[in-house]
């Protein structure tokens, strides 16, 4: 009889992130984290889902309700989750002089490009890059405006950000703030930097290494392609935000105007992939404007970051797949390369996988939050919201209609569920499924059928 390997490599991430979850919302659940005491176990355990996949969606307000130490943990759990649990895991073993296990090996190797990587070396670099940039973003923060971003403040958000995580000790986030270039600067450079992906500032500072040593060498295709995507996304999308807002009557006071409205276009569409943080309230924003956020946040970041969504390489796969439908290509090129067909295969299979997630749960919220676990006097919630806050979930973003606080019980488990699948990976999930079943030692006859 075959083993099941309940604790091999391709399950571990999944039950890591589930035991940081149960720690962090035991943590969060202690008097002394709270300041009145009034978090239930379930908002300790949506606040602890949501820190640990860094989606940063809050079904209480972190600012008034939990303390400093509780703060604290939330940002232990970001770190955690936006790093990635086995790299903690693994740099324990480095620590201690002891052979990683190869459970960590695997999983962690899973987030780079190369097959073959030196496991302690990688830990390292991707630790110091990352507490690196935090500290230079919690100096920036720090000096520009000591009084809102005091020493732990700045941190705080310099974390937030890079994880992509979108947490703030603000009540109104980073509204109060929509107007401050040099916050919005600060914050945005930090959220594409966390979602960039670690391959890619790894080789960045090996490229700006080798040019200051007079020795400059190209950057990889792979690179190239994945910073050229950001920037198309970026630009395209905060454009059309300040195209749609600029010509929308009636919106100067709510969303702004000049500068202001500038700011708020390319800040939000840095921060749908995938971090969360808002400088404007989502209801202010036309349904044209949210429908771009909600693209976005499908899309999502790079592979190996901190980021979730489909992820930019899947997008282009698959952008580069339709191209291929319309010109009658036979290949599906991509920066003149070929793609191979079992990526294409896989880029489908996620679309599809997140498409179908998406469908699953917005039904089952129109019906616990509308039919059965509707609050006395409550109005309906919308169907826009209720799409808006499930892609949210799923990308572990954290923009939000402001409908996380008002959901039911059974509404909170099926966001927090979407926050679990998103950050753990559909991929992961499946392959984790896939390694406890039996496969059957034979193949069915094929039949033909007709479709379309």
């Amino acid at each position: 009889m075959q083993r099941i390997p309940f604790f091999g490599p391709l399950i571990w991430p999944v039950f890591s992130f589930l035991l940081a979850i149960l720690v962090g919302a035991s943590l969060l659940r202690l008097p002394f984290c709270q300041t009145e005491g009034t978090v239930s176990f379930l908002d300790c355990a949506f606040l602890a889902t949501s820190a640990v996949c860094v989606t940063g969606l809050a079904s209480v307000d972190i600012a008034t309700q939990l303390s400093q130490p509780g703060h604290l943990v939330i940002l232990l759990l970001m770190q955690v989750g936006g790093l990635g649990i086995t790299t903690y895991t693994s740099l324990m073993f480095v620590a201690l002089k002891k052979r990683i296990p190869l459970n960590d090996r695997l999983a962690l190797a899973q987030g780079f490009d190369k097959e073959k990587v030196d496991i302690k070396v990688v830990i390292m670099q991707v630790i110091a890059l990352a507490l690196c940039i935090q500290c230079c973003a919690a100096l920036g923060l720090y000096w520009h405006d000591p009084v809102r971003f005091h020493p732990f403040s700045a941190f705080f958000h310099a974390a937030s950000a890079f994880c992509n995580a979108g947490f703030s000790l603000f009540s109104d986030n980073l509204i109060g703030a929509q107007s401050d270039p040099v916050v919005n600067g600060i914050i945005a450079a930090n959220i594409i930097l966390g979602g960039i992906g670690f391959a890619i500032l790894r080789e960045g500072v090996h490229y700006f290494h080798a040019l200051l040593r007079g020795q400059p060498k190209a950057l990889s295709r792979i690179t190239r392609m994945i910073i050229h995507t950001n920037l198309f996304l970026i630009f395209t999308g905060g454009g059309l935000i300040w195209l749609v807002e600029f010509f929308r009557p009636g919106n100067e006071e709510s969303v702004g105007q000049g500068a202001t409205l500038g700011f708020i276009a390319f800040f939000q569409a840095i921060s749908a992939r995938t971090a969360g943080f808002n400088s404007v309230s989502m209801p202010a924003l036309s349904e044209a404007s949210l429908l771009i956020l909600i693209i976005l946040m499908l899309i999502g970041g790079s592979s190996g970051s901190c980021a979730g969504g489909l992820r930019t390489g899947t997008f282009r796969v698959l952008a580069s797949y339709i191209s291929a439908q319309f010109t009658g290509e036979r290949q599906v090129l991509l920066c003149n390369r070929a793609v191979p067909q079992g990526l294409v295969t896989d880029a489908l299979r996620l679309f599809f996988l997140y498409i179908m997630m998406v469908g699953l749960t917005v039904f089952a919220l129109s019906l616990t939050e509308n039919i059965f676990f509707a609050p006395q006097g409550r109005a309906e919630v919308p169907f826009f919201s209720l799409l808006f806050e499930t892609v949210s979930a799923l990308g572990t973003v954290g923009l939000s209609m402001d409908l996380t606080p008002l959901l039911s019980a059974p509404g909170k488990l099926l966001i927090m569920l979407n926050m679990f699948a998103g950050r753990v990976g559909f991929f992961a999930l499946l392959l984790a499924v896939q390694s406890i079943h039996t496969r059957r030692p034979y193949d069915y006859a094929e039949s033909s059928l007709p479709i379309g």
